[in-house]
């Protein structure tokens, strides 16, 4: 038997908002299928050079009443980064908040604007402890 990666899906609630965010980690459109008959658009966002490892996006034109309100039964989606001060600085700059920095100069996590916990992770070795993330503390939940 073999299995093959798909995607993972997350519902989200402002569809622009939500492409914006991903689009800051780096993420790209690969595919969007606009569901008229069943009021719901998916998009498909990747890193440019993994289109084959999407997140599906999920907005659900009339509202996504009667589902949890909070995505933590989900668990996160990971990502790994060049320079991942690099990456938080850059997010941090949009306005997202950093819940758990990078004061090990290997893992951070952010939330989307849908609540989805996104782990961010260094690139093959942690970077040496750096200001302003080594004395920084957490933030809400992660």
């Amino acid at each position: 038997m073999s299995v093959k990666y798909l995607h993972t899906m997350v519902r989200v609630l402002d569809l622009d908002k939500s492409i914006a965010f991903y689009n800051l980690l780096g993420l790209v459109e690969t595919r969007r299928i606009v569901n008229d008959k069943g009021r719901f658009t998916l998009v498909f966002l990747a890193p440019p050079d993994q289109p084959d490892c999407p997140v599906e996006l999920t907005y659900n034109w009339d509202g996504d009443a009667g589902l949890p309100s909070d995505s933590r039964h989900f668990g996160h989606l990971a990502y790994a980064f060049d320079n991942i001060y690099d990456t938080c600085a850059k997010l941090q700059a949009a306005g997202v908040l950093i819940n758990r920095p990078p004061r090990d100069g290997h893992m951070a996590f952010v939330r989307s604007p849908d609540n989805v916990s996104i782990e961010l992770l260094q690139a093959g070795e942690a970077l040496a402890p750096a200001e302003p993330w080594a004395s920084m503390g957490n933030t809400g939940h992660w």
